[in-house]
């Protein structure tokens, strides 16, 4: 039979999917595999109505035969196979799909996974193949029929002889090129790798001869080469059985199989949704976070399925940013899928499936925090500052999805507490939750600033990392409690009494704060307090950005440097007080090298940089001598 031409559409489809759209060849496979269940699939529904069809659905299998010598890599399925006409409108013209056409035939009927929906998927075997031929012969036909191609130059259909129904495709493997290793399809384990990355759960059994290593009978140390047909797919995938019949043991070693974690996962969370949308899924919390978690090669996403069939290996549109340490699965009918199974359209179907799956997270992690303690703090702890990261970013859109998940360390507890824990046993006279920030627990719990509120009796968050603060001030209140910071000018717990006998002394020594201040200019205000107990100084932040943010901007790799507006205190009933007035009526140069002293003592404190450290030696050990 003479050769016939693509039409000139289809000429330039072909040509565009196999050097654009398809960039990993190595799917050509899952294509193909797909193609084969789908005709299985065909049949066996077929014969739940027609009674006169005699069809086991146990005897549908594909199967796959490498012959190195030929070049060839053949799939072979048992099911409904193709008349000559079907061949020649499902692989003459590209995108014509004889599985979407079924579906769309079946509409009304339930229970119908039909995987291939656009029909291009084929002609990726034209990436890895210098010749294709599918030999099928329908389920309704003693006739068989071959479609041979080479490519964009045509096609050619002519009868040939097929025992059974089905579809035989033989791809003929390309030759290596420099740029190109095509010989790897011809590899038996390599097409079993393929095989369980992207069809391991095809709902029927995919088989392969494979050569196997066994001891010889009757011998101790003698091995013979044996081949046996092996079933490459797991069939059924875990996340589609039933809750009841899966143990602990079943999800860990999963978990464990398909991404690669030496440890168990700290908990699953295993769904099935339908309605509207129907999907399966298998989340996983880790139990500890991935080396490269924090930094930017780190990539986000669930593996996405379709009735089985791999899609993607890691859909980050699945997953907010804030919940990208959760792995797992996703597999649905109803996700639309673009012309190359490479990406997804951004769909209906697909957003509401990742809001369902944002809600369960959080629904199961607060369950796991009100539960389970130990294991929340040991989540906490490892992925706790991406949480913070998603208050904060995006200008705080997801604050309030994410607040009661968050912890910090309380001073009154000595251990960690949510938001919530914090607001129930606050005293009923508190007005603010109170924070302090600083390197390690310990190092805050020293800090001058606390002293005053510890004396009320009042709580106070520590706060420990960069993230903290900001996520609090994005925050701004937790159930109608504002945020105060034990280090700003505005936490002021005196009576009115207490604030006007301050407000008096702080104006008699005004003029001894002017001269203070020419040591230190770059101080906003010096000034007498009351809120430190036996501390002699501190620093407090007055204004939007605090002396804790300071450190952490200035800390990054830019060149834009800021610098919190502070305020130099000092304790009122502390003897360095007198000192100072003292040495404002005696010695005012030496009042100017106490001030410097005690400014470089604040800022110590505080776990910030002394931008003069021989100065401030030379100073120290000047008064040390007198």
């Amino acid at each position: 039979m003479a050769k016939k031409q693509f039409k000139a559409e289809s000429k330039k489809l072909m040509n565009l999917m196999i050097n654009s759209i398809y960039t990993n060849k190595e799917i050509f496979l899952r294509e193909i595999i797909s193609n084969a269940s789908d005709a299985m699939d065909k049949l066996y529904y077929r014969s739940l109505t027609d009674t006169n069809m005699k069809i086991d659905h146990d005897d549908f299998k594909i199967e796959i035969v490498i012959d190195k010598e030929k070049r060839t890599l053949t799939i072979r399925d048992n099911g409904c196979g193709m008349t000559e006409e079907e061949l020649e409108n499902n692989l003459g013209t590209i995108a014509r799909s004889g599985s979407s056409l079924f579906k769309e035939g079946m509409e009304k009927k339930e229970d119908i996974d039909i995987i291939g929906q656009f029909g291009v998927g084929f002609y990726s075997a034209f990436m890895v193949s210098s010749k294709v031929e599918v030999i099928s012969r329908s389920y309704d036909s003693d006739k068989a029929y071959s479609w041979v191609s080479t490519g964009t130059d045509g096609y050619s259909i002519k009868e040939t002889t097929k025992e059974n129904y089905g579809t035989d495709i033989i791809l003929t493997i390309k030759e290596d090129s420099e740029e190109e290793n095509y010989s790897e399809y011809l590899d038996p384990y390599r097409i079993r790798n393929l095989v369980k990355k992207y069809s391991d759960y095809i709902t029927y059994p995919i088989c392969m001869e494979m050569e196997h290593s066994k001891k010889k009978e009757g011998t101790k140390d003698e091995y013979e080469t044996v081949k046996e047909v092996e079933t490459l797919n797991s069939l059924v995938p875990l996340w589609k059985k039933n809750k009841s019949d899966v143990q602990q043991e079943d999800y860990d070693t999963f978990y464990s199989d398909k991404f690669f974690d030496y440890e168990k996962p700290l908990m699953h969370i295993h769904t099935s949704a339908e309605g509207t949308v129907s999907y399966q899924s298998l989340l996983y919390i880790p139990s500890h976070a991935p080396y490269d978690y924090y930094t930017k090669e780190y990539e986000k996403g669930l593996q996405l399925y379709s009735n089985g069939v791999l899609i993607m290996e890691k859909c980050k549109e699945l997953l907010p940013d804030y919940y990208s340490f959760v792995k797992g699965v996703v597999d649905s009918p109803d996700l639309s899928l673009n012309i190359s199974r490479e990406t997804l359209q951004q769909d209906r179907v697909l957003k509401v499936i990742a809001k369902n799956i944002e809600k369960k997270i959080h629904d199961e992690l607060k369950k796991l925090m009100d539960q389970n303690r130990t294991d929340y703090e040991k989540f906490f702890q490892a992925f706790g500052m991406q949480l913070k990261f998603g208050v904060y970013n995006n200008y705080g859109m997801d604050k309030d999805k994410l607040q009661d998940l968050l912890m910090f360390y309380s001073s009154k507890e000595k251990k960690m507490i949510s938001l919530k824990e914090y607001v129930e046993k606050m005293p009923k006279e508190q007005e603010y939750i109170y924070y302090a920030c600083g390197e390690t627990v310990d190092k805050i719990d020293l800090l001058p600033q606390v002293d005053q509120l510890k004396e009320k009796d009042y709580d106070i968050l520590y706060l420990t990392e960069y993230v903290d603060e900001f996520a609090l001030q994005t925050l701004m209140e937790f159930e109608g409690k504002k945020f105060m910071n034990a280090s700003t000018t505005n936490l002021d717990l005196a009576t009115a009494e207490e604030k006007e006998k301050l407000k008096k002394l702080n104006e008699e020594n005004k003029d001894m704060f002017a001269t203070m201040k020419e040591a230190i200019p770059e101080m906003k205000e010096i000034r007498f307090t009351s809120r430190l107990k036996n501390h002699p100084v501190c620093l407090v932040s007055d204004g939007a950005i605090s002396v804790e943010m300071e450190k952490v901007i200035n800390a990054m790799p830019t060149d834009e440097k800021i610098k919190a507006s502070t305020i130099l205190e000092i304790n009122e009933s502390h003897p360095i007080a007198q000192k100072l007035k003292d040495l404002y009526k005696k010695d005012k140069d030496e009042l100017k090298e106490y001030t410097k002293i005690l400014y470089a003592q604040a800022r110590l404190i505080e776990g910030l940089p002394i931008d003069n450290p021989t100065e401030i030696s030379n100073l120290i050990c000047t008064e040390l001598s007198k």
